[in-house]
C-alpha cells in the first residue's frame, strides 16, 4: 500500500530530524553549518507534506482500482517516496560517513584549528563537540597546555588523559613518549589541545602520535593567528563575536535561568539590550552580566545602576573570569609589549586606534627599543601591534590596499578589563570630565581625558604625569597651564581635536617633550620658544592652520616625524603647503617631512635628509623639478613619495628622477610631458614593491597608459 510506503518514509524522516541537534553541533566546527542546516529544514519540509499526503491515501486506496486517475497518482506518489527514502537514507549515510571522516575516518591524520579573541567561546564550542564525540573514538584526551607546563608535563597530562598506565612521578619523557605512542598505535583517537600558545608546542608533541595504522583527529584551540595556521585553511575557524539574536538569546538564558520561559520582561528590554550591546557579542562577558542580573531584582532602578556601573571598578569584581582571561593574556606578553597594550586601553569607548599614531606614541614613550636586526623603531613597533592583532587583544577595523593594518580597536570589555589592569598597575587612568564623580590620579603616570571640563584635572595636583591625552573641543587653555607646570616631566602632550589656538607658554619649558600632538587643532603659529623643546621627536600638527614653521624648528635635531597639514591633501586654500626655515638639512634625523612648500633654499637642502622614509612636496614650479629629482636620488630608504605641482600649468619635469626600490607609495599631482613619459615609466620597472600609484591631472591618454600598464606589469613580475 502506497499509505504504508510513506508512513515508512515519514519515519525515516523522523529518524533524519532526530540527529539535527547533535549533527549541527559538530557542523559548528565545520563550513557546512549553513548547508546542513538548510538540508534539515528541506527534510521537515517534506516530512510535512508527506504527512499531509498520508492522510489523502488512506482514502485514496479505496478507489484506485475504479479510478484509473487515482490509481495513476498513487503510483506516482509511491515512486516518489521511494526516491525520497533513496535520497535519505544516502544522505543519513554521507553524513555519519562525514562526521566520522571529519574525526576518524578515511584521512590518517587531521588538524582541525578554532581560534578567537580571549573570551569569544573558543574552549566551550570545541568541549560541546568533544563531549558528543568522544565514545565515537578508541580513545580521547583533553588537555589544557597550560604555558607553564615544560613537554614532560605536556606529555604526563596527555598520558594521564587517555588512561595510560605509566608512573607519571618517575617517568623519562623517552619512556613517556614510547608508551603514548604505543598506546594509540592502530586506535582511532581524537586528541584536543585547548588554549595553545605557540606553534612551537605542536612541533614538539606532533611526532609522539602515530601516523600510521591507526587515525587521529587533533583539535587545537588558541587565541593566536599564528597557531590556527597549523590547520589547512578550510580546516581553521575564527570564532567571531556573537551577532546581536544570539547574543540577546545567550543573555536571556543567563538572566533569567530560572524562569521557564526564559524570556525579558518587556519595560526592562530596552536597557538590558544595551547590557548586551556593550559586550559586543563576547559570550563570557554576556552570561557573566546575565548571571549578575539574575541575582537582582528585576526592576529598571536595580538594571539602571548596573548600566551605570559598567564603566566603574565594578567589572573587576564581577567578571572574574573575562578579568583572569586578561590575567593571563597580559603575562604572556613582554613588558613593552604590554605597556604598549595598556596604553591602547587609555582611550574613548569604540576609539579607532591610527596605525602609524599609536606606533609613534609607544615610540616616543619608549616602549619600542630596537633590538632586532636590521629593524627600525618604526618596523618593531608593527611588529608589536601585529603581534596584539593576532592574539585578539586588538580588533582590525580597516586595511590598506596592500593588506596592512590602517585602523584597529579594542573590544569594549577588553578595555574595561585593561584600565583595571592600567590603575592597578600605576600605568595610566582615562577620565571622562563630564561623568560625575572625583577625579583621582594618585600614583597615575599617564592621563587620558575626554570632554571639555579639565578643571577638575586641573586641580588634582598631578606632579608625575609622563603622558596628557586631552579629548575634548572647546577646552580652557587656562585650565592647562597647572597641569603643565606641575608636570615637569611630560613627555607625551595630545590636544588633537581640541579648538585651542595658541599653545600656552609653559609648553615649552617641558624639556622632556618627546610628542606634541597639535592634530586637527586652530593653531595658527607656533613661537620661536619650541627650539627649547630639544627632546621633541614628534610634531603633529596635521589639519591644523599653520601656514610656516618659526626658525627655530631647525634646532630639533631628534626630530623624526614632521606633519604638518593632511596626508593626500597637501594644498590648503591657497595651494601653498607649509614653509619650513632654512636649515633644515641638518635636521638629519627626520624620517617623514610632509606637505611642505617648495623653494629654491628648501629644494637645495632637503637633500641631506637621507634617512627619510616619507617625503611630500607641494608647490612645486616647473624650474623645481630638476633640484628636486636630485634630492630625491640621494634617499635610498624612501617609501612614501608625495610630489604636487603648484599649478595646472606647471610641468612636472621629472626625467632624472631615479627612485628607490624601497618605494611602496607614489603620487604625483601635475601635468607629465608626453614625450618624456615612457622614459619616466620605463625607470619605475625596479620598483616591485609599490603597491599605489596615483597619477592627479598627469595629461596621460590611452598611448601613454599603454606604456605605463607595461612597465608595471613589468615590476609586479620582478
Amino acid at each position: 500500500m502506497a499509505e504504508g510506503v510513506v508512513g515508512l518514509v515519514v519515519a525515516t524522516l523522523g529518524a533524519a530530524l532526530a540527529t539535527e541537534a547533535a549533527t549541527f553541533g559538530w557542523s559548528l566546527l565545520r563550513k557546512e553549518a549553513a548547508a546542513i542546516r538548510d538540508v534539515f529544514g528541506k527534510i521537515r519540509q517534506s516530512k510535512a507534506e508527506l504527512e499531509s499526503m498520508q492522510a489523502y491515501l488512506h482514502k485514496a486506496e479505496r478507489f484506485k482500482d475504479t479510478d484509473r486517475t487515482t490509481d495513476i497518482f498513487v503510483g506516482e506518489i509511491r515512486g516518489l517516496a521511494f526516491q525520497i527514502e533513496d535520497v535519505v537514507d544516502e544522505f543519513t549515510y554521507k553524513l555519519e560517513d562525514c562526521k566520522h571522516g571529519g574525526f576518524t575516518g578515511k584521512i590518517r591524520s587531521k588538524v582541525t584549528t578554532v581560534w578567537g579573541m580571549p573570551g569569544v567561546g573558543k574552549t566551550t564550542l570545541v568541549a560541546h563537540v568533544y563531549n558528543m564525540l568522544k565514545l565515537d573514538f578508541d580513545a580521547a584526551a583533553w588537555v589544557t597546555m597550560l604555558k607553564s607546563y615544560c613537554l614532560k608535563e605536556r606529555l604526563k597530562k596527555i598520558a594521564a588523559e587517555f588512561g595510560i598506565a605509566v608512573d607519571v612521578a618517575t617517568s623519562e619523557m623517552r619512556g613517556l613518549a614510547e608508551s603514548i605512542h604505543n598506546y594509540l598505535q592502530g586506535e582511532n583517537f581524537i586528541v584536543v589541545l585547548d588554549d595553545v600558545w605557540t606553534p612551537l608546542v605542536w612541533s614538539e608533541i606532533r611526532n609522539v602520535f602515530p601516523t600510521s595504522n591507526c587515525t587521529g583527529r587533533f583539535v587545537i584551540t588558541s587565541r593566536k593567528h599564528e597557531v590556527s595556521l597549523l590547520a589547512t585553511r578550510e580546516s581553521a575557524i575564527h570564532l567571531e563575536p556573537l551577532q546581536a539574536y544570539q547574543s540577546w538569546l545567550l543573555f536571556c538564558k543567563e538572566a533569567f535561568w530560572n524562569n521557564d520561559d526564559k524570556e525579558c520582561p518587556l519595560e526592562l528590554q530596552e536597557l538590558a539590550r544595551k547590557l548586551v550591546a556593550k559586550c559586543q557579542g563576547l559570550p563570557i562577558a554576556i552570561a557573566c552580566i546575565g548571571r549578575l542580573l539574575s541575582w537582582k531584582q528585576p526592576t529598571f532602578a536595580e538594571w539602571e545602576d548596573v548600566y551605570r556601573g559598567l564603566d566603574s571598578q565594578f567589572m573587576k569584581d564581577v567578571i572574574p573570569d573575562a578579568h583572569m582571561i586578561l590575567k593571563v593574556s597580559l603575562e604572556d606578553l613582554l613588558y613593552d609589549k604590554k605597556n604598549c597594550f595598556l596604553h591602547c586601553a587609555l582611550c574613548p569607548e569604540d576609539h579607532v586606534l591610527k596605525r602609524r599614531k599609536v606606533m609613534r606614541q609607544w615610540i616616543t614613550a619608549g616602549f619600542i627599543r630596537e633590538k632586532e636586526e636590521n629593524k627600525t623603531l618604526e618596523e618593531v613597533a608593527e611588529g608589536y601591534l601585529a603581534e596584539l592583532v593576532n592574539r585578539s587583544l586588538l580588533q582590525v577595523v580597516k586595511r590598506n590596499h596592500d593588506g596592512r593594518l590602517k585602523h584597529c580597536r579594542m573590544h569594549d570589555v577588553i578595555r574595561l578589563l585593561a584600565l583595571n589592569k592600567a590603575k592597578e598597575e600605576c600605568f595610566g587612568k582615562f577620565y571622562n570630565s563630564s561623568a560625575s564623580g572625583a577625579l583621582s590620579v594618585e600614583g597615575a603616570r599617564r592621563i587620558s581625558v575626554q570632554g571639555e571640563n579639565i578643571e577638575q584635572l586641573s586641580r588634582s595636583g598631578a606632579t608625575h604625569l609622563c603622558v596628557l591625552h586631552v579629548l575634548g573641543r572647546c577646552i580652557n587653555v587656562d585650565f592647562l597651564k597647572p597641569i603643565l607646570t606641575s608636570s615637569k616631566f611630560l613627555s607625551t602632550l595630545d590636544l588633537e581635536g581640541t579648538h585651542i589656538k595658541m599653545l600656552p607658554n609653559e609648553v615649552f619649558d617641558l624639556f622632556n617633550l618627546r610628542y606634541l600632538g597639535l592634530r586637527d587643532t586652530k593653531i595658527e603659529s607656533l613661537p620661536e620658544a619650541v627650539g627649547r623643546l630639544q627632546n621633541l621627536e614628534v610634531l603633529d600638527a596635521c589639519e591644523s592652520k599653520l601656514a610656516y614653521l618659526p626658525n627655530n624648528v631647525v634646532k630639533l635635531q631628534k626630530l623624526r616625524y614632521l606633519y604638518a597639514f593632511t596626508p593626500g591633501s597637501p594644498v590648503n586654500e591657497t595651494g601653498d603647503g607649509v614653509k619650513v626655515p632654512i636649515g633644515i638639512q641638518h635636521m638629519t634625523a627626520l624620517h617623514s617631512l610632509q606637505c611642505i612648500k617648495a623653494t629654491p633654499e628648501f629644494l637645495c637642502e632637503v637633500g641631506s635628509l637621507i634617512e627619510l622614509r616619507t617625503l611630500s612636496v607641494c608647490n612645486i614650479r616647473s624650474e623645481h623639478s630638476a633640484g628636486l629629482s636630485n634630492a630625491i636620488t640621494k634617499m635610498s630608504h624612501l617609501v612614501h613619495l608625495e610630489i604636487i605641482a603648484a599649478a595646472e600649468s606647471d610641468v612636472l619635469q621629472l626625467d632624472g628622477l631615479r627612485l628607490p626600490p624601497t618605494l611602496s607609495w607614489l603620487c604625483l599631482g601635475g601635468r607629465l610631458e608626453k614625450i618624456s613619459m615612457p622614459q619616466l615609466f620605463s625607470s619605475w620597472s625596479h620598483l616591485n614593491g609599490l603597491t599605489r600609484l596615483q597619477l592627479g591631472f598627469s595629461n596621460i591618454d590611452e598611448q601613454t597608459f599603454s606604456c605605463l600598464f607595461v612597465y608595471m606589469v613589468y615590476a609586479l613580475l620582478g
